[in-house]
């Protein structure tokens, strides 16, 4: 029987940039292949479509993965969870070095088919294959593939379950377990068990907030947190601008059907704004009301705020792009007076999105907070659940799951550390059971 290898290409030295290689024999499936985010500065309204690939490698913003020359085999597909820039971000500039179709789900190949067309340098011709959770498909003699449901924080996410003679990999990365979501269906937590008990050899998991005690809150609660808020600054005419993650379509769609509660006009700004939510709206994910309106390029923005700076901030609910503080993101536009929506004494700004805990991001973060407040803005933070799995999640999931053998991705070498701590109390043994991999590094497993 072949031996397994798994080689990390990117995501575990850091958060993002993930892509993993997984070969058995001959047959290699890469599992995700992402961006790192704030490696340059890059944030979701930014263009890279024009810079090479060995320069953005250079930079540490996508994989190397110039350690794939060295491994004996095909590549048989490129499979991607969901689509996050730091899962699918990298495929525009490395898909085309392999002959291999990309997998995803509905909504992510539609992702996948917007990145690779506004690509500049390198055309990625790869076959694009939508594939629905619960479906399992063959790539090779050895190998098949099948996607699991679970939750994260975007639309259709899947695990993706490798079947190979040596038995079940598990692919689990970034999720929550969210049962009670407001968009979409609960994680298939009957077919997690069923395969748990079936055999799963090797478990690959994100580690992420795997340091922060106790269970992810459901999507639920931060639409009630939202609520809470946004109904709550009906006491003045003042204005009241929304930030949140552009692909969070659920956290929008909550902020959508709260603007008609407090009769306001939502309105969406900001390039992403535009690709997420457009794409969940004509694929019917998502219903939204007719008086919504989203303005993606710089040029309609610009007019969109004047509109609503000269028709009343009262009757209007912005939702934009910035909530990292991003150089250049609409938040920060507003937040140097660069457009004609003026932050005035009491205007109130709601960050529905945790800052990302890099140095550069949390720098970015307490800038444009500071600017705001400034000139006089009521900052509300923290008005957010993550989207990744905390202590006692990996708990369940680890004990549900029971693999073998167990690797931490998606995270520094800390949260790894943190990820390890959980399973060595599951009665995993480092450099036994549980293994630590740094990007680059192969393990073979027998």
């Amino acid at each position: 029987m072949d031996d397994i290898g798994i080689i990390g290409v990117g995501g575990y030295n850091e958060m993002g940039r993930n892509m993993t290689a997984v070969h058995v024999g001959k047959d290699i499936i890469i599992l995700d292949m992402g961006l790192r985010l704030d490696q340059i500065q890059i944030h979701e309204d930014v263009e890279t479509e024009r810079m090479h690939s060995l320069d953005l490698i250079k930079m540490g913003a996508i994989p190397d993965d110039t350690v794939m020359k060295g491994v004996d085999g095909t590549v048989r597909a490129i499979v991607c969870t969901h689509g996050h820039l730091d899962h699918i971000g990298a495929i525009p500039k490395l898909a085309h070095r392999y002959r291999a179709p990309i997998i995803a789900t509905p909504y992510t190949i539609g992702l996948i088919k917007q990145l690779i067309k506004s690509e500049r340098k390198f055309s990625a011709e790869n076959k694009l294959i939508s594939m629905h959770a619960g479906d399992v498909r063959e790539i090779s003699s050895n190998l098949s593939i099948e996607f699991i449901r679970v939750q994260h924080s975007t639309l259709d996410c899947v695990f993706v379950a490798i079947h190979t003679p040596q038995g079940v990999l598990l692919y689990a990365n970034d999720f929550k377990m969210d049962r009670t979501p407001t968009l979409g269906e609960p994680p298939d937590i009957p077919r997690l068990k069923q395969i748990g008990k079936e055999g799963v050899f090797l478990m690959i998991t994100e580690s992420t907030n795997a340091a922060i005690s106790g269970k992810t809150p459901s999507e639920r609660i931060a639409k009630e947190m939202l609520h809470d808020v946004l109904t709550g600054t009906e006491e003045t005419n003042s204005g009241v601008i929304v930030t949140t993650f552009s692909s969070h379509v659920a956290r929008i769609d909550s902020i959508v059907k709260i603007a008609k509660k407090m009769d306001r006009i939502p309105v969406l700004l900001g390039r992403s704004m535009d690709k997420y939510v457009k794409l969940a709206k004509n694929m019917g994910y998502v219903e939204f009301p007719d008086n919504l309106n989203v303005y993606g390029t710089r040029k309609t923005i610009d007019k969109a705020l004047a509109r609503i700076a000269a028709e009343g901030k009262d009757k209007y609910l912005p939702i934009m792009t910035g909530h990292q503080g991003e150089p250049g993101a609409v938040l920060d536009r507003v937040a140097v007076d660069g457009t004609d929506y003026r932050i005035e004494t009491g205007d109130k700004v709601i960050f529905s999105a945790n800052a990302i805990p890099t140095p550069g991001t949390l720098a970015n973060r307490y800038a444009i907070e500071t600017k705001l407040s400034m000139r006089g803005a009521r900052i509300y933070d923290k008005v957010h659940v993550s989207g990744h799995a905390c202590r006692e999640d990996h708990w369940e999931l680890l004990r549900m799951i029971n693999p073998e053998h167990v690797i931490p991705a998606h995270g520094s070498i800390v949260m790894h550390g943190s990820y390890l701590e959980i399973a060595e109390s599951a009665g995993y043994v480092l450099g036994d059971t549980i293994h630590l991999l740094r990007n680059g590094e192969e393990l073979v497993l027998g």
